[in-house]
């Protein structure tokens, strides 16, 4: 919603700019403003303070029955949390026929949340089972449908962080991959693609991180974190490039939102890689025995990013895939059983940011761009600062490719201008 919002005041003093200068007709500014969708009511001040109000009426009501929980009966607490539930819920359908979205929206994800605690309590009553992540995935499937049937974004944000707990819990208990995280995950990712909803899709993108960083550190894993990292990255960036690239307007946005993940990522990978790449923590052994899932799901990343090239035959796009083919490269190539330094990890993990950042500036993606820098300057920085190795050898490579950096920047500059003509 501040997206859209902000967007449309940049349009409108584009607008009132381009009537002045006679690039458009009265009649097409008329025109252009009367096929725009309204906005939808956002924040003010009354809906500050009734947010507010509300708040505090709640941590009253709780706070009031947590002195007098001992005393109130069994089945009068099952009725008060029943209660919360259905107050929070008509609350929301009332503030959504007066025209107040987002009082609604948080009066369903409120009701989300006291729904969790109806599980805890009357679990913590009757002497439960001590399953606490099987309540947890209880929670999140009650608000996952909560969300679906009230399209509140709250409630999906709700879903998604108990969701996320209910995973780390699983992968504690067993020490191995949950995989069952992402058909969860793949539901709240249809719910974001049918309400054409940029918020929901941060939220799922947000959502798919956490599950890669435990799938990372398993003891059960030969390789290091950086490997299943990379791969993460690539099919997150990967698929939001083919979504971005897709003719459906719904799969466009929420493919937008990915790739911006995805990019970071990549670069936080690159980062962790070039820290990692002369340390001992490798195994000398490559991609044998390495689990198949990882490695099927960077080959995906970069069919998608490929795929993507070619269906949008932008030069943007190729070299957001080249970044993500060098990165996937830097993190399996380099073992420790290679003399010398990692010097193919480093060209490879530099020239990876670099085309991240030239890619950001010729799609004007300003997430490409910021997220290019960090990786550059982060891969510049462990570089320089790495425990092992000559430090000589370091400013000599560093040197190098700051030379070809200068040589290609000289060479760009001769050629841009001919290919404006």
């Amino acid at each position: 919603m501040m997206f859209d919002r902000a967007y449309r005041q940049r349009l409108e003093a584009d607008l009132a700019r381009w009537e002045a200068d006679g690039v458009i007709t009265p009649a097409a500014l008329g025109a252009i403003r009367a096929s725009l969708p309204p906005l939808s009511p956002g924040f003010n001040i009354a809906v500050v303070v009734a947010i507010v109000g509300g708040l505090l009426i709640a941590a009253a009501f709780l706070a009031f029955v947590a002195a007098h929980w001992i005393e109130i009966a069994r089945l009068s607490r099952l009725a008060m949390l029943f209660a919360g539930i259905f107050i929070a819920h008509g609350l929301g359908g009332w503030f959504a026929r007066s025209g107040q979205p987002v009082l609604a929206d948080l009066s369903a994800a409120v009701g989300a949340l006291i729904f969790g605690a109806a599980i805890a309590l009357i679990g913590q009553m009757y002497h439960l089972g001590g399953d606490f992540a099987g309540g947890m995935l209880l929670w999140a499937m009650g608000a996952l449908a909560a969300a679906a049937l009230t399209g509140s974004r709250g409630a999906l944000a709700v879903a998604l962080a108990t969701a996320v707990i209910w995973s780390w819990m699983r992968v504690f208990e067993t020490n191995v991959p949950h995989f069952e995280f992402a058909v969860f995950w793949l539901l709240a990712a249809g719910l974001a693609l049918a309400w054409n909803s940029r918020a929901a899709a941060h939220l799922v993108a947000v959502a798919a991180l956490p599950w890669w960083i435990a799938c990372s550190f398993q003891p059960n894993f030969d390789f290091r974190p950086s490997f299943v990292l990379a791969n993460g990255a690539v099919l997150l960036f990967g698929g939001g490039l083919a979504l971005a690239a897709s003719a459906s307007d719904r799969a466009a946005r929420a493919g937008a939102v990915f790739s911006t993940y995805g990019a970071f990522s990549l670069a936080g990978v690159a980062i962790l890689e070039a820290t990692l790449a002369s340390e001992f923590v490798r195994p000398p052994d490559g991609l044998v025995n390495q689990p198949l899932w990882t490695i099927s799901c960077g080959v995906a990343g970069v069919i998608f990013a490929f795929a993507a090239t070619a269906m949008t035959r932008r030069a943007g796009t190729a070299f957001a895939a080249s970044a993500i083919g060098l990165v996937l490269i830097a993190v399996a190539i380099w073992t420790p059983r290679q003399s010398g330094g990692p010097w193919l990890a480093y060209a490879a993990l530099l020239c990876a940011m670099l085309c991240l950042v030239v890619s950001g500036m010729l799609d004007a993606a300003r997430p490409r761009i910021v997220a290019g820098w960090l990786g550059i300057a982060g891969v510049i920085a462990a570089i320089t600062w790495a425990v092992k190795g000559s430090l000589l050898n370091r400013s000599i490579f560093l040197a190098v490719a700051g030379m070809v950096a200068v040589a290609l920047a000289l060479v760009l500059n001769r050629l841009m201008p001919r290919s404006r003509e």
